[in-house]
């Protein structure tokens, strides 16, 4: 059973940057896709960025293209998204799923979740 480990949220001033990272606790974590999505209260859980397992092909959410990197080391286990010119509108509990099935942005293709790490963004 693949776990997830996110780290690296806080709290931030508008224009500032973050790294997350997301560390799987998996033996074959190379062969799984790999998603970023977002949960501010109150609201739905939205996709921000995927990274494939094969070619380490990339899909964004518009909102966040330009600003927000994801990125893979295989040999570490590790997920990143490089989040840049953040804004208070972004902030909300981030958090890396895994699928073994096609580069999707809805979170019902993703199949394990870690706990999330906490983005705050203050004006």
């Amino acid at each position: 059973q693949v776990q997830l480990e996110e780290s690296g949220g806080g709290l931030v001033q508008a224009g500032g940057s973050l790294r997350l990272s997301c560390v799987a606790s998996a033996r074959y974590f190379s062969n799984y896709n790999m998603g970023w999505f977002r949960q501010a209260q109150g609201n739905e859980r939205d996709f921000m960025a995927a990274i494939s397992w094969e070619n380490f092909a990339t899909t964004y959410a518009d909102s966040v293209k330009g600003r927000f990197t994801v990125s893979r080391d295989n040999a570490k286990n590790t997920v990143y998204l490089q989040m840049n010119n953040l804004k208070p509108e972004d902030t909300a509990r981030y958090s890396c799923a895994t699928s073994l099935g096609p580069l999707g942005t809805n979170y019902k293709e993703y199949d394990i979740w870690g706990q999330g790490t906490q983005v705050t963004v203050s004006s």
